[in-house]
């Protein structure tokens, strides 16, 4: 894609984060900008805010977890804007700390649902729409650099390397079909948000059963983590204008680190090829240092 004004976007996850730097990119290049997110105030904050910009926005709480809401957002972006043009498949949870033994069925359905189901909710609901206003157009599903190589069996890192695997299916579909939509998978790596504490948004039915001794610590974990983030990572606003440049080079990897994570993927790379274990890789706070 090259030109952006009045052409209309929509992100999934855009109450904060890497969802609201990019909605805040669209908005700047003259977009109308469809947000979407499951934390009502917050996003009512954002749509006001950047209504006070001047951008047009339409705000709309959804769990992307359900296909039915999702099918719901798309049928009001269409009957608002009458066209979409840009769809960000953001909406992300972070989860399962725990040894993959003991990991429940909540944990994997929540993570899973969110970062997994809710792109290929996104996907079915858009794409088919998007390919028929027969313009260009572009879709962006992130993932992560957990997507890209191993670092435990965690359910995010399942549902990452998912994201990964089905933005690349999607791209085989799109250019076998003569689609004039591209598509990318965002990987990023530390960013200043406050993914480590999402399990603020898990629905009470996917809560598991918990000891106080427990939720404290838990709760003492997610604080320390959050203040790593924000104190080490990359501000959600470079990493909106990250993506948009991806997107006028039409630039199917996204890393916000490559420095960092390109040596990891090549060393993954190698394990496979040789047969050999998977190495262990380095820390997130690694690739900020390259």
């Amino acid at each position: 894609m090259k030109e952006f004004q009045d052409k209309v976007a929509v992100v999934t996850g855009a109450a904060s984060g890497i969802g609201r730097g990019m909605a805040e990119k669209f908005a700047a290049e003259g977009m109308k900008v469809v947000l979407a997110d499951v934390e009502e105030e917050p996003l009512e904050a954002v749509a006001a805010e950047l209504r006070g910009r001047d951008a047009r926005v339409l705000a709309i709480r959804a769990d992307v977890s359900d296909g039915a809401q999702v099918e719901a957002l798309a049928r009001r972006a269409f009957d608002e804007f009458g066209a979409v043009h840009i769809l960000c498949n953001n909406a992300g949870v972070g989860g399962g700390g725990a040894r993959i033994w003991d990991l429940t069925e909540k944990d994997w359905q929540w993570t899973l649902g969110v970062n997994l189901w809710g792109v290929i909710h996104g996907i079915r609901a858009f794409v088919p729409r998007m390919i028929a206003q027969d313009a260009e157009g572009h879709i962006v599903n992130t993932a992560s650099v957990f997507g890209l190589y191993a670092a435990g069996a965690a359910p995010y890192g399942v549902s990452k390397f998912g994201v990964v695997r089905l933005t690349e299916g999607l791209y085989y579909d799109l250019k076998e079909t003569g689609s004039k939509l591209g598509c990318s998978v965002l990987c990023p790596g530390m960013i200043a948000t406050r993914i480590t504490e999402s399990a603020r948004n898990r629905p009470e039915e996917m809560r598991n059963t918990v000891d106080e001794a427990t939720r404290r610590e838990l709760e003492q974990r997610m604080k320390q983590a959050t203040a790593m983030f924000q104190q080490h990572g990359m501000p959600p606003s470079q990493v909106g204008e990250i993506v948009f440049d991806a997107i006028t080079r039409d630039r199917f990897y996204i890393l916000t680190h490559p420095e960092g994570v390109k040596g990891r993927v090549r060393v993954r790379l190698e394990d496979i090829l040789d047969e050999r274990a998977p190495t262990q890789p380095g820390t997130l706070a690694d690739l900020q240092r390259g």
